[in-house]
């Protein structure tokens, strides 16, 4: 078909028509702007809560962590020591610094 056919005229016509009432109520909401803005809303809500509750369980494992670093920290030291010792370094202590 060409676009000189009648009947293709005719509904482009009927298109246009109908595309320019649809034009005059663009100040209603169409559902992807309700959605988008209830999403966006949604969001930022668990961005909120997200930070709420990462905040609380650092302040709570501040002093857990720091405890168990230590506990690590020693328990290395320890197993470096009685590696040097079972290959039969002995075991020095450490040098002061600067000297």
């Amino acid at each position: 078909m060409s676009d000189g056919d009648p009947l293709v005229q005719r509904v482009d016509a009927l298109l246009k028509r109908h595309a320019e009432t649809a034009g005059a109520a663009d100040d209603v909401p169409v559902l992807t702007e309700i959605v988008g803005a209830e999403a966006s809303a949604a969001e930022a809500l668990a961005l909120e809560l997200e930070r709420a509750v990462l905040a609380r369980l650092e302040n709570a494992l501040d002093g857990t962590l720091a405890t168990l670093r230590e506990a690590l920290r020693v328990a290395v030291a320890d197993a470096v020591a009685r590696e040097l010792e079972a290959r039969g370094f002995a075991a020095r202590p450490p040098e002061p610094p600067g000297g």
